[in-house]
């Protein structure tokens, strides 16, 4: 890249792999590089992403069966995952090439849950009708993921952006069956970027996002409630409160749909925030579109 920071440098800066001695002069060569510095922070940001969507899964135990089917019937014993080392399986055999072909599976299903898994995982709920912690627990996860895949976006954060506002409400509520707008929050400083539309394993989902002034981002989430067992309708009515790594979450369910308001802000900031959607949100149709 540079006779000074090389590429795989930036990248193992984003991952924090860069060793203690250049890891000031990648700093401050991206404080002169304002473009490879949003680029850098858009790739912590996916890192962040993809630890919140996938680490449960990829802290699971490999199955014995597929160990065995991939060592032809070796004996093998596998270890339960070390904390702090998602995703990482101690495997010993008695045969050198069953570690092989361990080590592959384990690579190539890591690959296939990361690489092809992201667009599921964003909006999976699981169809288990299961208990209402379990099922918020969810659509916490699935709102602040959402968030967290595309708010660092900076060329298309957005589907429709705010330019297009009637088409984006009229679109979305189609496709979710229900009347929606987006609610207005300029009085709080953060404008409308626009929306788009999310596919989830029991319906659709929309996105509304808004910028303030410095950049900080929020995203509105919505979702049919019920009946899809992600969360029991009319169950969470009051405000609840929750968070992803760094991801502030405040969500509710009314009329059966779930709303979900994540950001990277402190947590009274998202909660003025939330109360202002909210009783936009459940104002009678004359006053919430009055200016």
């Amino acid at each position: 890249m540079t006779a000074d920071v090389q590429a795989d440098e930036l990248h193992a800066y984003a991952d924090g792999r860069l060793p203690p001695e250049r890891r000031l002069a990648v700093q401050a060569w991206l404080a002169a590089h304002p473009d490879e510095a949003a680029q850098v922070r858009q790739w912590q940001s996916l890192n962040q992403a993809l630890h919140l969507g996938f680490d449960d899964v990829l802290n699971e135990p490999l199955p014995l069966r597929l160990v065995r089917a991939a060592q032809g019937g070796a004996p093998t014993s596998v270890s339960p995952p070390q904390s702090g080392n998602a995703g990482r399986w101690r495997l010993w055999s008695r045969a050198g090439s069953g570690r092989a072909a361990t080590a592959a599976l384990v690579c190539g299903l890591v690959g296939l849950a990361v690489g092809g898994g992201l667009g599921y995982r964003l909006g999976q709920g699981g169809q288990t009708a299961g208990v209402t912690a379990a099922a918020s627990g969810r659509f916490v996860h699935d709102a602040a993921l959402a968030h967290a895949v595309y708010t660092p976006e900076q060329r298309h954060p957005v589907e429709v952006d705010a330019r297009q506002v009637d088409h984006l409400v009229a679109w979305l509520s189609k496709r979710l069956g229900t009347p929606l707008h987006a609610p207005q929050l300029a009085p709080l400083g953060y404008e409308l970027l626009g929306g788009r539309l999310l596919a989830a394993g029991e319906g659709p989902v929309a996105q509304f996002m808004y910028q303030n002034a410095a950049g900080a981002r929020l995203t509105l989430y919505v979702r049919r409630a019920a009946p899809a067992g992600v969360m029991p309708a009319d169950t969470l009515t009051a405000f609840q409160v929750a968070r992803e790594g760094d991801v502030e979450v405040f969500y509710w369910v009314e009329d059966g749909f779930g709303y979900a308001l994540s950001g990277r802000v402190a947590r009274p900031q998202l909660q003025a925030v939330a109360e202002a959607v909210y009783h936009q949100l459940t104002a009678p149709p004359a006053a919430a579109s009055a200016p």
